[in-house]
């Protein structure tokens, strides 16, 4: 189960996701945000990550020239964005040298088109309430045209109470949070972020014993 820690801001909580076992950090750079970071900082943060952990810079309806150029200065890998972006957007993501990731409302996702839903799964997605960052969950039933069939992270007020029920529901290929492991808005919880982090494995790992139990073939 891929993990991935959102709107992180100093050094203390980075290294607790790192030492927790997180995929992938994220920082944020759209305005209007309590967890919004200056590229400079991001930078700075970002030389404590080790190498192999993701570092993805969240953006929201910016001009993707400006999205670029943060990115590039705040030295992150991967670039994601919530808003409007096209397909076209993320090509020119691609073709500056950064992976990434395309958020959608769960209602927005479903509402799309058979060949619109073909055309995003070459990309990675990830699945939001309709507003990011707020802790509002979306119930599964939402998405009853069908879940992406590639690479994709649930989001949407996850906390270590529920993430291990949702994935399960959902079978995303990994979970994201931001709100669910603070103790305050835009706060994060140095011991919320390692009791998420166990919980959204406990899952996979509960699956992959019984697994054994029964006989299955292991992965």
């Amino acid at each position: 189960m891929y993990v991935k820690i959102c709107g992180l801001q100093t050094a203390e909580t980075i290294a607790a996701a790192v030492d927790a076992g997180a995929d992938a950090i994220g920082v944020v750079f759209a305005p209007g945000s309590p967890r919004t970071v200056n590229a400079e900082l991001a930078a700075k943060l970002g030389r404590e990550v080790p190498a192999g952990i993701e570092i993805v810079g969240v953006f929201r309806n910016q001009p993707i020239d400006q999205v670029i150029k943060i990115a590039t200065t705040a030295q992150v890998g991967t670039i994601q964005l919530h808003g409007e972006e096209t397909l076209q957007d993320m090509d020119r993501i691609h073709n500056a040298g950064f992976q990434s990731l395309r958020a959608f409302s769960a209602p927005l996702y479903n509402s799309l088109s058979p060949d619109e839903k073909i055309a995003w799964d070459g990309e990675r997605l990830l699945l939001d309430a309709v507003e990011p960052g707020a802790g509002v969950t979306f119930d599964a039933a939402v998405l009853s045209a069908g879940t992406p069939q590639g690479f994709w992270l649930l989001a949407g007020g996850l906390n270590p109470h529920n993430v291990a029920a949702a994935a399960k529901a959902m079978q995303p290929s990994g979970v994201d949070v931001s709100s669910g492991v603070e103790s305050s808005r835009g706060v994060k919880s140095i011991q919320l972020i390692r009791d998420f982090i166990t919980a959204a494995r406990l899952e996979i790992t509960t699956a992959a014993a019984s697994g054994v139990t029964q006989g299955l073939p292991e992965e």
